[in-house]
C-alpha cells in the first residue's frame, strides 16, 4: 500500500499508517517532509518503506518490524529500539540508536553527535549500528554492550572518523573502526586492541550486509585494517567518587 505524506501532520500520517497495516505487511510512505514517530513499536513481519527525510523518533521502540529509508533521518532514529532492523540510504543526526538494545542499524553515510549513547545488551539481545562515513562527538556515549562499527568511507580531506570524547564513559560493548583514526578524541579510558577470530567472523557479516544494502564493494572495504575500541574497566568513573 502506498501512502503521500506531503505537508500532513505527523498525527495524521500515522493514523493512515497504522491504519494500513491492520491488513497489509508491508507500507510504502512517498513525499516524507521531517513527520514524526513514523513506524513506532513497529513489529515483526510488517515492513515499512519511506522516501523523504523522516523527523525525530523514527522506529522509537521499534519491535522487530523492518524499516527502510531512501533519505535522510533525523535525531534520534532507533530510540529505545528492542529489534528489527532500520536501513537509511542517507544520513542520520544526533542520538542515533539512543538505548537501543536489540536489533541492527545500518546508515549509508555519517551521523551527527551521541550516535549509540546508552546501547546495552542482554543474553541474546546484542544492538548493532553499522556507519558508513563517520560520526560526530560522542560516538557510544556511556555504551553498556552492543556493537558499533565505523567504515570512515568517502572521507574528505580533514575530516576526523569521529569527534571529540568518543566512547566517554563507555563501560561495555565495542567499537569496530577502520583505518585511521583520532586517539587524542578517545576517551582516557578506552584502549585498540586487534580483533580476534570471533571479532573478525562478527565484521565480516556486518560488513556484507553493508555492501549488500548500499552496493559498496566488500574486498575494497576489507584492505584497511580494524581496531576494536574497548572500554579498560567496567567503572569508568570510579575515581571521581569517594566516600568519608
Amino acid at each position: 500500500m502506498n501512502i503521500a505524506a506531503g505537508i500532513r501532520g505527523y498525527a495524521e500520517v500515522n493514523d493512515e499508517i497504522k491504519a494500513a497495516f491492520l491488513s497489509k505487511s508491508k507500507v510504502t510512505v512517498t513525499d516524507v517532509n521531517g513527520q514524526r514517530y513514523l513506524g513506532c513499536a513497529l513489529e515483526k513481519g510488517k515492513s515499512l518503506e519511506l522516501y523523504g527525510t523522516a523527523g525525530n523518533d523514527l522506529a522509537f521502540c521499534l519491535s522487530g518490524g523492518k524499516i527502510i529509508l531512501h533519505g535522510h533521518g533525523q535525531d534520534a532514529v532507533g530510540n529505545t529500539m528492542g529489534g528489527g532492523e532500520i536501513v537509511i540510504h542517507g544520513h542520520a543526526g544526533d542520538a542515533l540508536g539512543y538505548g537501543m538494545r536489540d536489533g541492527r542499524i545500518y546508515v549509508r553515510d555519517n551521523v551527527c553527535c551521541r550516535g549509540g549513547i546508552h546501547m546495552k545488551e542482554f543474553r541474546s539481545m546484542k544492538p548493532v549500528l553499522v556507519i558508513g562515513s563517520n560520526a560526530g562527538s560522542f560516538l557510544g556515549e556511556y555504551m553498556a554492550g552492543g556493537t558499533i562499527v565505523l567504515l570512515g568511507l568517502n572521507l574528505r580531506r580533514g575530516e576526523k572518523l569521529f569527534g571529540t570524547h568518543c566512547a566517554s564513559g563507555m563501560h561495555g560493548g565495542k567499537i569496530f573502526v577502520r583505518g585511521s583514526y583520532p586517539k587524542e578524541n578517545l576517551s582516557p579510558n578506552i584502549k585498540a586492541v586487534p580483533l580476534n577470530a570471533d571479532d573478525k567472523k562478527e565484521l565480516d557479516e556486518y560488513v556484507k550486509n553493508y555492501c549488500r544494502y548500499f552496493g559498496a564493494d566488500c574486498d575494497e572495504i576489507m584492505k584497511k585494517p580494524f581496531v576494536k575500541l574497548i572500554p579498560e574497566t567496567s567503572r569508568p568513573y570510579a575515581n571521581l567518587y569517594t566516600a568519608n
